[in-house]
């Protein structure tokens, strides 16, 4: 059998390396890490690109909001709560970084739990087998209550969450997100999709409270949504459907009316890069002008990360 055809490399064009232009230099590299490093000195030593970079970018911009009062609105789901970075988004917004909170109807359970008992998060496979599933009465009255409340009183519904637990008072009070979004009188608006929560499933549940109570806080996260041109930010935490679901829509009223909400800034964290953030809060909201940011990792690092980042660059 006959060899088979070999190309023949003698004749190729080449060239320098040292002359070609490349994509990575020496100055991207990280720094030395050390014991007894600053929280400043480890984020200047992260290498100077991709991530790492994009991480800076967005407390940087989290920062000129601030200055500039623009709106900085975290979207939350239930696993940012459960992971226990509560208390880091309360510092953020105690200190004028973050001015709006919205999240869909788990976070809040799981908020006031801990707040209330000090532990949520029940077993669902076991509890699911016998159909206890859901079932904490207290729980359910509390939220329910907050629904009705909110009509009744014209408040957000959010808001009367917050209401609830500082007249209740419970033990764990000043860990509660929502309650400390209360306390500070910033939107705390709470998204609710009737049926996805275990409130719904209790006799105290109100499906015509909810939903009024739900779409109250629609509106008032439009009215904050209006107001991020030149200059806000939307986080996205935990989210994969219903915040980015609830954002694009407020968006679309927002510049509906009239308002010129182009230039900010929008970033999706979470553990995973699902299509709804992807789409609807990093590409699509910044096509008329802005800055579209995707970072992927665990809540409980990339959520306190970011907000040394904050402190030391947003300052």
């Amino acid at each position: 059998m006959p060899p088979y055809d070999e190309i023949d490399l003698s004749g190729v064009t080449t060239y320098s390396a040292a002359n070609r232009v490349s994509k990575v230099t020496t100055d991207f590299e990280a720094g030395s890490i050390c014991s007894g490093m600053t929280v400043r000195q480890f984020l200047d030593s992260l290498p100077a690109c991709l991530k790492a970079d994009d991480l800076k970018q967005i407390a940087r911009s989290i920062g000129d909001a601030k200055k500039r009062r623009k709106p900085v609105i975290a979207m939350i789901g239930g696993h940012v709560i459960k992971t226990g970075c509560a208390t880091v988004l309360i510092d953020l917004v105690r200190q004028g970084f973050i001015t709006h909170v919205a999240s869909n109807g788990s976070a809040a359970i799981h908020d006031t739990e801990l707040a209330r008992f000090g532990h949520t998060s029940e077993d669902v496979a076991i509890q699911l087998a016998d159909g206890s599933f859901g079932m904490a009465h207290d729980t359910a009255d509390l939220v329910n209550r907050a629904a009705i409340r909110a009509v009744n009183q014209h408040e957000g519904f959010g808001e009367s969450v917050g209401a609830l637990l500082a007249e209740e008072s419970p033990p764990h009070l000043n860990r509660a997100l929502i309650y400390q979004c209360y306390r500070y009188r910033i939107p705390y608006t709470l998204h609710v999709a009737i049926g996805t929560d275990i409130v719904h499933q209790h006799p105290s549940a109100s499906g015509a409270a909810i939903g009024e109570a739900s779409h109250r806080d629609f509106r008032i996260f439009a009215a904050t949504v209006s107001k991020l041109g030149d200059g806000g930010v939307v986080l996205n935490l935990g989210s994969a459907v219903l915040m980015p679901e609830v954002f694009l829509k407020a968006l679309s009223v927002a510049r509906n009316l009239g308002f010129d909400v182009t230039h900010f800034t929008t970033a999706n964290i979470d553990m995973i890069q699902h299509y709804r953030p992807t789409v609807n809060v990093v590409n699509r909201p910044v096509l008329e002008g802005g800055r579209g940011y995707a970072i992927t990792g665990h809540h409980e690092i990339m959520i306190p990360l970011l907000a040394a980042a904050i402190y030391e660059y947003g300052g």
